[in-house]
């Protein structure tokens, strides 16, 4: 009889046999309810994401995600299809059937576990399974895990009682929803396959089965795993009994509780033993508490931490994970003293500690792989962070802030107490947090110009990061863009390492005072400077990462560029006391040393001889994600190569364990120099020390209130305006008159997700409604414009008095956005539709969202004005505030504007220098254009140097800015190259405080336009 033919009768049964709940279940005797198919895989659930019903792919990158697809098979174990998949996992990837969420959650609760049918492979490779339980949707809900190993070749029905769920405490420590796996309100499984290996599966048949056992449903928690207390004082143990279903229990559960000699603290002598037994009777509650206390002693003795366990022995439940552990704070050392010098802390704690408490403090893992908790302690974890996209659930201020307290207590099991430091990638505002103000990336910060504005969006940025609990920022990228086929050129000021320079502003932004003194305040965070050296310079083709193109390649210079170009902004950085470093993933090919192309993560000659030796750096480097893995050799020589290079913090997201037993196996053989540990760690705890971590481990939230806040947007919103660059304005289109009917079209008018761009909740961003803030379109609705509406120009455009066509690309990250790597620099063919449309029927501008240049060339004769755009953020206000004259167009191109994509690398400075529009080139509105010619520019030329000379800078920028305004004018659209290389020069020479000489080359501009 096929399994087809039982399924059905099994069915019937159920239809005709009420199903009994768990509450209801009281004797073995009686006959399991009949199985409730869940999936039958023969096409009654759609490949479909949330919020409708449906099968969908996850993964960390875009090679992640299996492949699915519904396929007959004879051998088939249910009905005549199967799902089958192939996947090849780097990071990680699976798959998950969520239910509707606009329909009830469903109800396990009376059932002993899921079963499904799985092909083995025989590959002996853990697969994680899980279950969504809670919560308002499948997105919104606790995940409850286990995993079976696939162990087997053939088909074989897999049974996982719902008793061997845990809560993933790596995923969602911050408590989910209620810890308990209730059932009654559950929204459907994943299934996260193997991590490294190329291969394929096939399952079928996922149903409940069985009755809930009573004796196997209730489970006695702790309200926590770490207690700690100071000497003298008593921890209170709270015990809870849940249930799933969350019915009353039937029969009692007894706690037996007993502190364990097995701690480091002495009975007796640090706390008063203690045993006894709790007893939740039959019939109660699920939820109910009971109390255990465990009192301290006090010996006035200067003390490391000690931990009590506390043994506890549960009948008639599951017992905790884990055997809590009350821990008597460190007290009376030197190193706890706020009051001595930073210096003194350092050695005083390093002195104590062991070669391995040393690896561990070098060590940061992402949060995601720490899959025992207890593994903080264990290894002595120094730092967790997160990566792009890596959140808790739901993403909210305070869901950040409780996980990073539950990692934060973890690490106060440990022997010194030394507090973890979290980071993460906030790089345009804290751009992980649903409902944070979110910056224009750095290339609009650029064309500001504006340095005042750029250390006040590094402000905002430290002060919602840091009331997330967050202390450090893996921001500013220092990058100077050379190749805007580059994937990351968004990420930099721009290509002129004068302009980056000028922007580092935003590092006193993030942590006030180059001194360190202003770390320990609530609003401020330990910054970044990435990534050092040369990360935009590498060549087109060089890169050699799966399919990226140019990011994470060669930079091939000489040591006059290197130093010119690539480390200038380094050197500002240090002086401006920036706390970390992050080496680049490419490498460094500087002609004439011998060396050839050498990953910059093992630069020991660039690392130790020119960062930290010759600039004088004292914070510490960290290593970029698991880039170590990329230097040749095997994992020792990587390790060491690395830690010898000048390394100091390594990140290694999911490869914590390795690394720290590799670390000590190095020094153990001699291979790395003890004093190489200690420089390291001695440079982490500074800056720890410096941040006020070792008296505030927590998260201080009481600027909560202010992330998304209006006054945090309104300098968002300044940012966007300012950041927008008038490449053209024929008839003074711009700005537009609130009684003109607009028509707008365009893909990235209405579109958040395309306006903020990369780096935005995920690591590549998205398009669509994917955070909080106001797109372009609405911006323009709020500034009072009579404004239509037609993202493809399909509705009419007859009546209307100017169009505005809002185009660019879609988001991407790193190498994902390469050049080549299934991007280019042209519209998309319904963009270029939008705009041909639109620019034939009325008077039209364009707006080019992206994170680059895109080549316009072919159509700027039918375009009335042309504005840069960038990526402005989540306040299309502040775009909308220039195209309605609420604010000038004051933004300069912060990178050459190319005419083909054959020009590419074109920077200033260039020998041949031939672009559509020049480096610095931008337009203005509301400001009258200076009078005159010549003679004009003579005289301004004369100020500006007698303002040089003076020191007067603010006047010498003006004078600057009334010249090329008056050269803007006389150039028109008449851009050739005998125009825009002067004018390109006369910007760096600007940005370099030469204003007399950027007045001449802006006059030699002027006369070649004549």
């Amino acid at each position: 009889m096929r399994r087809t033919a039982l399924l059905a009768s099994a069915t019937l049964l159920a239809a005709l046999l009420p199903l009994t709940t768990a509450a209801g279940a009281s004797g073995a005797d009686e006959p399991d309810p009949a199985p409730v198919p869940v999936d039958r895989f023969e096409g009654e659930i759609p490949f479909a994401s949330p919020p409708a019903e449906g099968l969908f792919t996850w993964g960390g990158d875009t090679d992640d995600p299996p492949a699915l697809r519904l396929a007959a098979r004879e051998d088939a174990p249910e009905g005549d299809q199967v799902l089958t998949g192939s996947y090849e996992i780097s990071g990680y990837g699976g798959f998950t059937h969520d239910f509707a969420f606009a329909e009830p959650a469903h109800d396990w609760s009376g059932h002993r576990g899921i079963r499904f049918w799985w092909e083995g492979r025989g590959n002996g490779k853990k697969i994680a399974f899980e279950i969504k339980d809670g919560g308002a949707n499948g997105e919104a809900s606790e995940l409850w895990t286990t995993s079976f190993t696939d162990d087997w070749t053939g088909w074989k029905l897999v049974e996982i009682p719902f008793t061997d769920f845990t809560y993933r405490t790596d995923y969602q420590p911050v408590g989910g929803i209620d810890h308990v796996l209730g059932l009654t309100e559950t929204w459907g499984y994943a299934l996260t396959l193997p991590v490294g290996v190329k291969g394929d599966f096939a399952m079928d048949g996922v149903e409940l089965y069985g009755r809930a056992d009573q004796s196997l449903r209730a489970a006695v928690t702790t309200d926590a795993a770490v207690y700690p207390v100071r000497e003298g004082g008593a921890a209170a143990v709270t015990l809870t009994v849940a249930t799933t279903g969350a019915a009353p229990l039937d029969d009692p559960v007894t706690v037996a509780y007993e502190t364990a000699a097995t701690g480091t603290a002495v009975p007796g002598k640090d706390y008063t033993p203690v045993a006894g037994t709790v007893t939740f009777p039959a019939g109660t509650p699920s939820g109910a508490t009971r109390t255990v206390a465990v009192r301290t002693l006090a010996d006035r003795q200067a003390e490391s931490a000690e931990t009590v366990p506390l043994r506890l022995t549960v009948t008639g439940a599951k017992p905790p994970a884990e055997t809590p552990q009350v821990v008597l704070d460190a007290h009376g050392l030197p190193y706890l003293n706020a009051k001595l010098p930073v210096k003194k802390r350092v050695a005083d704690l390093l002195s104590r500690m062991s070669l391995a408490e040393k690896a561990g403090q070098m060590t940061q893992a992402e949060r995601g792989a720490i899959t025992a908790p207890g593994d903080i302690a264990a290894y002595g974890l120094g730092s967790l962070l997160s990566g792009g996209g890596s959140t808790p659930t739901p993403n909210t201020p305070e869901a950040w802030a409780k996980m990073i307290d539950a990692f934060q207590l973890r690490a106060q099991a440990t022997r010194f107490q030394i507090p973890l430091i979290y980071g993460v990638d906030a790089v345009h505002g804290h751009n992980n947090l649903v409902g944070a103000t979110v910056m224009p990336h750095n290339i609009g910060i650029g064309a500001t110009r504006d340095p005042a504005l750029a250390e006040q969006t590094g402000a905002v940025t430290a002060a919602e990061v840091r009331a997330t609990g967050i202390p450090w920022d893996f921001a500013p990228c220092l990058c100077v863009t050379r190749d805007e086929r580059w994937g990351r050129s968004y990420e930099a000021y721009g290509e002129d390492p004068a302009l980056v320079q000028a922007m580092e502003t935003v590092i006193q932004g993030l942590q006030g005072r180059a001194s360190g003194a202003d770390l320990k305040d609530d609003d401020k965070v330990l910054a970044t400077a990435k990534h050092f050296v040369g990360d935009g310079g590498t060549g087109y083709g060089s890169s050699t990462t799966g399919t990226y193109t140019i990011d994470q390649g060669v930079t091939e210079v000489t040591r006059q560029e290197l130093e010119a170009v690539h480390l200038a902004p380094f050197r500002t950085a240090v002086d401006r006391g920036v706390g970390t470093v992050m080496p680049s993933y490419s490498s460094l090919d500087i002609a004439g040393d011998g060396k050839g192309p050498v990953k910059m993560h093992a630069r020991a000659d660039l690392l130790n001889g020119v960062l930290k030796d010759r600039m004088g750096f004292d914070g510490f480097v960290i290593s970029d994600w698991a880039a170590i893995d990329q230097l040749p050799g095997d994992y020792a020589s990587d390790v060491r190569t690395s830690v010898n290079a000048g390394l100091d913090m390594i990140m290694v997201p999911y490869a914590y364990k390795d690394f720290h037993a590799t670390l000590l196996d190095e020094v153990g053989a001699g291979r790395v120099a003890e004093r190489r540990i200690d420089d390291a760690v001695s440079r982490i705890l500074t800056r720890k020390f410096e941040l006020g971590l070792f008296e505030k481990p927590y998260a201080d939230t009481g600027n909560a209130s202010a992330i998304g806040s209006a006054g945090h947007r309104n300098v968002a919103r300044k940012a966007a305006a300012e950041s927008q660059v008038l490449l053209k304005n024929s008839g003074g289109v711009l700005p537009l008159k609130k009684n003109q009917k607009v028509y707008v079209a365009g893909s990235n008018a209405d579109d958040i997700g395309n306006q903020t761009g990369g780096w935005t909740i995920t690591w590549q961003g998205a398009s669509g409604d994917i955070t909080q803030g106001t797109t372009i379109l609405e911006g323009m609705r709020k500034a009072g414009g009579d404004v239509t509406y037609s993202k493809d120009a399909s509705a009419s455009t007859d009546g209307y008095d100017v169009g505005v066509v809002v185009v660019g690309e879609t988001p991407y990250a790193e190498g994902v956005g390469d050049v080549g790597n299934g991007n280019d620099l042209e519209l998309t063919a319904a963009d270029r539709a939008a705009v041909d449309k639109v620019c034939a029927a009325m008077r039209c501008a364009v707006l080019i969202v992206s994170g680059r240049p895109q080549l316009i060339g072919d159509r700027l004769g039918d375009i009335d004005a042309l504005v840069a755009s960038w990526l402005p953020g989540t306040e299309g206000d502040g775009v909308a505030d220039v195209l309605y004259g609420r604010r000038p167009f004051t933004g300069q191109l912060p990178v050459t504007w190319p005419k083909s994509q054959a020009q590419l690398p074109i920077n200033v400075g260039d020998a041949a220098y031939d672009p559509q529009f020049p480096y610095g080139w931008g337009l203005t509105t509301l400001s009258r254009v200076p009078e005159g010619g010549s003679a004009t520019l003579k005289g301004l030329a004369a100020a500006a140097a007698a303002a040089e000379r003076a020191g007067a800078d603010g006047v010498g920028r003006a004078l600057v800015g009334k010249a090329r305004l008056l050269v803007q004018q006389k150039v028109g659209q008449a851009v050739t190259a005998a125009v825009a290389k002067p004018f390109a020069d006369a910007d760096h020479l600007l940005l370099t405080g030469r204003y007399g000489k950027a007045v001449e080359q802006l006059t030699a501009a002027y006369r070649a336009a004549s």
